[in-house]
């Protein structure tokens, strides 16, 4: 039942705090002392939570309930009433918040719709390249010239691509600022006419001759245990640079069955892969688990081990063996699959190996068990071709 005004002016204390409900979330909290408090209970994101709306006799019955049909508008809109209570009620509060900060609540309320690989690695780009130039700065009085400077910034790396995913996902930080009162404009929204358009080229890979010197420079590198490891792991199983960054100890069975399992989250095509295990690949792992065994990621992060490497950590150890340009993480994939099919393997062999997409799904539920045999021998032969190229 609604409450009317007489109801609430002659609400007295009792020995314990008691509510007077008004509907749709609403009530009165009558205290002890005699204070009267509008209260909106709702529900956001799964939690049930709570928002102060005022004192009675200041704020009536009227204006409470304005206020509890504007929260649940937002609610609707997929917008928290305390986050905007906090930050949007008012032009000095909208002025405050940083960009940091209302980056970092879009991440929290849209992350359960993404893949943990890529909600980390927008967090990744942000924190490397964003919120150093523009993280402490209020979201409200972030210019376009400013932002184009930082966007600039990763340009100058020649990373064009990265540049435009990030000015992507700023501008959405932007365009949920404005919609929850912190911000009047989107500065990320025109950028893009002024920004190097990012050509798609083939990844630089190795031919057959160019190998031997390469893998004695990388038996070489003097840097990270874990790096050297990491490459040679990369090149001996095939994987995007991605899956083997984002891959846990759990997934990889070194003793039974030896294989890597790799769950469809972390894989490009969303479908779950499964890798062979040569002698050589098992020997690698084994000396890596000696080295990150007690993490949960077999590649963890340098600073925090709770997180993964860093995306250019391979690519920096190309660079620094002096093939910068010649070959990147990626580019063993197109050396693997050029040797395979030289050697006359089964195509569906090597597409399966590589996580290749196979149209008709279910042929490819089918042949990933049926090819596992087949795909063993055809990683064992490259494993021990790769160490015949060691001698050369």
């Amino acid at each position: 039942m609604k409450l009317n005004a007489r109801q609430i002016e002659t609400a007295k204390p009792g020995d314990k705090d008691y509510k007077l409900p008004d509907g749709d979330g609403l009530f009165l909290l009558i205290k002890t002392s005699g204070a009267k408090y509008w209260r909106y209970r709702y529900i956001f994101a799964g939690k049930e939570k709570m928002l102060a709306i005022g004192v009675y006799p200041a704020v009536s019955l009227a204006a409470a309930r304005r206020k509890r049909d504007e929260a649940r508008q937002n609610v609707a809109a997929g917008i928290d009433p305390v986050k905007v209570k906090n930050y949007g009620a008012s032009a000095a509060a909208a002025k405050t918040i940083t960009f940091k900060e209302i980056a970092i609540e879009w991440h929290e309320f849209k992350k359960n719709r993404w893949s943990p690989r890529y909600a980390a690695d927008i967090l990744e780009a942000f924190g490397k390249d964003i919120f150093p130039a523009l993280g402490n700065l209020a979201v409200a009085e972030i210019e376009p010239v400013m932002m184009l400077a930082a966007l600039r910034k990763v340009e100058a790396h020649g990373a064009t691509e990265k540049a435009a995913k990030t000015r992507c996902w700023c501008g959405e930080v932007f365009r949920y600022a404005v919609a929850t009162g912190r911000a009047k404009f989107n500065p990320a929204g025109e950028l893009k006419s002024a920004m190097v358009k990012h050509k798609s080229t083939r990844h630089p890979f190795l031919r057959v001759d160019q190998l031997p010197d390469f893998l004695m420079a990388v038996d070489g590198y003097t840097g990270s245990i874990i790096t050297r490891l990491g490459l040679q792991i990369l090149m001996l199983s095939g994987l995007r640079t991605q899956e083997l960054r984002y891959s846990q100890w759990d997934w990889v069975d070194l003793d039974g069955e030896k294989l890597w399992s790799i769950p469809a989250e972390v894989m490009k095509m969303s479908r779950p892969h499964i890798v062979p295990l040569s002698s050589q690949l098992i020997a690698l792992l084994r000396e890596l688990k000696t080295l990150s065994g007690r993490y949960r990621n077999m590649f963890p992060g340098r600073n925090d081990p709770s997180k993964v490497m860093s995306n250019n950590t391979i690519n920096r150890m190309i660079a620094t063996i002096g093939y910068k340009g010649r070959v990147v993480g990626h580019g063993f994939r197109h050396t693997m699959s050029t040797v395979l099919n030289d050697q006359g393997f089964n195509p569906d062999w090597i597409e399966l190996q590589l996580a290749h997409v196979d149209k008709n799904v279910i042929r490819g539920t089918y042949n990933q068990a049926l090819y596992l045999d087949g795909r063993r021998e055809m990683m064992q032969w490259y494993a021990d071709y790769i160490d015949h190229l060691r001698l050369i």
